[in-house]
């Protein structure tokens, strides 16, 4: 069992559900309340998307990046920021044609998805680790190893963290060998995140079995989406890790109720309070991560 728990507080991510919550953070001022309201409840870390204002739809707009950290940092120094490095991977096949892209395609190289990261450089901004079936349908995500190596080796030059987000159990493999190639500093910093379609499962042997995977000197955390994140806490904590919880995966505190971010952090924090843990705060994080 892990004692010492770094919370991290997933605020609007980048998918469908901006219809589907009736104050899902959208503008970069409730992004950035929302942030500031996960760091109170004892986020140590927030995980930022931007959203276009107007559609709702997630974007790789650096300009609404920049509008989010400056109002975080101007309200909160200490909270470690990380900014997705995910986007810019969105294939939409057509069909029958599958080179027949179809709306919804967004398809970059790997250091052009990190043009927020370059102008703001944050502490710690998310590696995607591996190519999935995203879903149902013709919806790919593409993240092939050479475009993660070139996006690892850019961002320890400027100083970033890089959180490596893993789908599957090929995505683990990868991010260690990234390790092992010595692209990655000390200590990896891994996410293991459960429950996607079509990515790993909510299973708590795979779980365990995965955790067997990890470098040996790694951090790690976990989550799962929908009515499994509060469960998955407990799952995290009792396995060693640490927790995310967040908006971006799941949109209730229970059955019919909706969450805000501080709402699904603070039931986080109390479930690990319970079970006889500490919650590491901002300072903490980061010599726990070795941040700059």
């Amino acid at each position: 069992m892990n004692r010492d728990i770094i919370i991290t507080c997933a605020i609007t991510g980048a998918g469908d559900t901006a219809a589907k919550h009736p104050e899902l953070p959208i503008t970069p001022e409730q992004i950035s309340t929302s942030a500031l309201g996960a760091a109170d409840a004892g986020a140590a870390i927030v995980h930022i998307h931007v959203r276009d204002p107007e559609t709702g739809a997630g974007t790789r707009d650096v300009d609404l990046y920049r509008q989010v950290v400056e109002q975080v940092r101007a309200a909160n120094t200490d909270v470690i920021i990380n900014l997705t490095g995910g986007m810019g991977g969105d294939v939409m096949l057509g069909d029958p044609d599958p080179l027949d892209f179809q709306p919804g395609t967004d398809l970059v190289g790997g250091l052009e998805r990190l043009a927020h990261v370059e102008a703001l450089t944050p502490d710690i901004c998310s590696l995607d680790c591996g190519s999935l079936n995203f879903g149902e349908g013709h919806a790919l995500y593409v993240s092939t190893p050479d475009m993660l190596r070139d996006m690892a080796k850019r961002v320890r030059e400027l100083g970033v963290k890089p959180e490596l987000e893993v789908f599957d159990t090929g995505n683990l493999w990868f991010a260690s060998q990234m390790v092992d190639e010595g692209l990655i500093d000390d200590p990896p910093w891994i996410q293991l995140c459960t429950g996607i379609p079509y990515g790993m499962p909510n299973d708590v042997g795979l779980l365990s079995s995965l955790i067997n995977l990890v470098p040996a000197n790694a951090q790690w955390t976990s989550f799962g989406i929908s009515s499994m994140q509060i469960p998955w806490v407990a799952q995290s904590v009792l396995l060693g890790g640490h927790v995310r919880v967040g908006l971006e995966d799941n949109l209730y505190l229970e059955r019919g109720v909706f969450a805000s971010n501080a709402d699904l952090v603070d039931r986080a924090a109390q479930m690990v309070t319970l079970m006889g843990g500490r919650i590491q705060g901002p300072d903490q994080a980061r010599t726990t991560l070795g941040l700059q």
